[in-house]
């Protein structure tokens, strides 16, 4: 999924506007793969490369929310257990 994102953005003349880093689990262990969206604080969760397209044309370049990755982590520790 960064590789995806990242051509994505440059691709949309986005490079120097926004940065596609990697991350470990961000406290969100299996519900991954994750990507967030700061300064918005939008979590995405079981991003595929499908998803990781409509997140930089919908939500980067477009400024909506893609509700169909989006994750809303309940209060605590929202880790999954193997």
């Amino acid at each position: 999924m960064h590789a995806t994102l990242k051509r994505g953005a440059a691709a949309a003349g986005l490079k120097g506007i926004v940065r596609v880093n990697h991350a470990g689990c961000m406290n969100q262990c299996g519900h991954g793969p994750m990507v967030v969206v700061y300064p918005d604080d939008v979590w995405y969760a079981g991003v595929d490369v499908h998803g990781a397209e409509r997140i930089v044309r919908e939500h980067l370049l477009g400024g909506r929310v893609v509700e169909a990755y989006r994750h809303r982590a309940p209060p605590g520790d929202n880790k999954l257990v193997d």
